[in-house]
């Protein structure tokens, strides 16, 4: 077998950009991935009906738009083109109202009326100093470049989502931030909820909730395509089930979950650390449905029509309660890409929160809370393709469960993951390192885990 300086296995967002820092460092890198294709939860598929292109996981990437390591890069040379819709996200309501997420955040503030100020005291902080505390905020633990002004983010993004919705008076504003604050997956009384949704507010107004053109596979082949012009290697095809079948190297980084971290390197790693490993704890799963349509989603408010991404529980009551329809994350990515399906029909994308493991079929309660805000849309169904926590985890080792953040992002699992450590991507073992999403800063498509796990590596080289 062929010597490499490093060995990365997984072909996510992280391992990606793990590779992709170590091949720019000068280190001879080969990439290993299980499916025939790179890409983990940025893949793209016709999962109901050809001609129609779906999101498999990731669909909407704020987080994309404002990472330093994605910012590093220059994907479009390698084919990556990201559509900004006018309206970042909506947020409909019963009585036909709706509260919007813009680009702009004067023109988000100046719609929520009497919240207005409310809403610029709350978001304009992390903007206007984006480029002082981003870099920090998406890192492990450490002392930050600017103290006092990563002190003024945390003092609030710390707390819980129900303790800054106290902030808030009508019901437009409250709904927003519901909406936001439940990408966190934590309950609203838990801490720190607020954190996930004011940085996904702020990144409307810094880099847009953009998509891809083409679907989110076109991430992976842009990354894969910038790693191999660095020089890099990939090997598809290739589950590995253990360190031990790797090529020799002088490290490896594997982006996968805790508990399969231990399955493949555990019998290198010490009793106390595989002791640690097995305590680390996932949150709720998903349930996921694609949708081919005959034509675009009947919003009843037109804003709504207009939005990349469209919010769906009502009130923040509502949302909090969970008591009649589920909250619904929904993406309407065929309005603005026309690659998407046939000319003249639509795809839709979206998903709901259940307890890890459910398998449940939330399919008519998830399209009755469509219906509800679009009367009308499940007469344009054409084909469906669901997922439950179990498809989820089958399709990706890495979402335990059905847990597609890589563990519960609680005060006790926000730096400590996987374990509490002063270098979370170390395990025990000299030379291989943890690099995904169950590390900081957690999930979503902005590398950030890979980037740092490598430059630990680095570090340690």
């Amino acid at each position: 077998m062929s010597s490499y300086d490093a060995i990365v296995a997984g072909a996510g967002p992280n391992g990606l950009a793990a590779a992709i820092t170590l091949q720019q460092r000068g280190l001879q890198v080969c990439l290993y991935e299980a499916k025939d294709t790179v890409g983990g939860g940025m893949r793209t598929k016709e999962l109901t009906l050809p001609g129609f292109h779906h999101d498999v996981c990731s669909a909407i990437h704020p987080m994309l738009a404002i990472s330093p390591f994605f910012r590093s890069l220059s994907l479009q040379s390698y084919g990556l083109e990201l559509i900004h819709p006018a309206i970042a996200a909506a947020h409909p309501f019963d009585d036909g109202s709706v509260a919007v997420l813009r680009n702009s955040l004067a023109d988000t503030a100046a719609a929520l009326g009497e919240d207005a100020s409310a809403y610029r005291e709350l978001i304009a902080p992390p903007v206007d100093d984006w480029e002082s505390i981003g870099a920090d905020i998406l890192a492990p633990l450490h002392l930050p470049r600017h103290p006092l002004k990563m002190a003024r983010f945390g003092f609030t993004a710390l707390r819980s989502a129900a303790g800054v919705a106290k902030r808030f008076r009508t019901q437009q504003a409250r709904g927003l931030w519901a909406g936001m604050a439940a990408h966190s997956m934590l309950p609203f009384d838990r801490s720190p909820g607020a954190a996930i949704g004011m940085v996904l507010c702020a990144a409307a107004h810094i880099g847009g909730w953009p998509l891809v053109k083409g679907g989110s596979q076109k991430i992976a082949d842009a990354m894969a395509a910038c790693f191999q012009a660095l020089g890099g290697t990939i090997v598809t095809g290739v589950t590995v089930n253990t360190i031990d079948q790797l090529p020799p190297a002088k490290m490896v980084l594997l982006d996968v979950s805790p508990r399969q971290l231990a399955d493949i390197a555990g019998h290198r790693f010490s009793s106390r650390y595989l002791r640690q490993l097995s305590r680390y704890r996932y949150g709720l799963g998903v349930f996921k449905i694609d949708w081919a349509l005959d034509g675009p989603v009947p919003f009843t408010n037109t804003e709504c029509r207009q939005a990349g991404t469209v919010h769906l529980g009502n009130t923040y009551e509502e949302i909090a309660a969970a008591s009649r329809l589920p909250f619904v994350l929904f993406a309407q990515q065929s309005v603005f890409d026309d690659t998407r399906a046939p000319h003249g029909y639509h795809t839709a994308w979206g998903y709901c929160h259940v307890p890890n493991g459910s398998t449940t079929d939330m399919t008519n309660l998830i399209e009755a809370q469509v219906e509800r805000f679009a009367p009308g849309f499940k007469k344009r169904i054409l084909g469906r393709h669901i997922m439950n926590t179990a498809d989820m985890q089958q399709y990706n080792p890495n979402y335990i469960g059905g847990d597609i953040n890589g563990g519960i992002i609680d005060l006790r699992q926000l730096y400590a993951r996987p374990v509490l450590s002063t270098s979370p991507y170390r395990t025990s073992a000299k030379g291989i390192y943890i690099c995904s999403a169950s590390t900081p800063p957690g999930g979503g498509v902005h590398g950030m885990c890979g980037y740092h796990a490598a430059l630990q590596a680095l570090k340690d080289f």
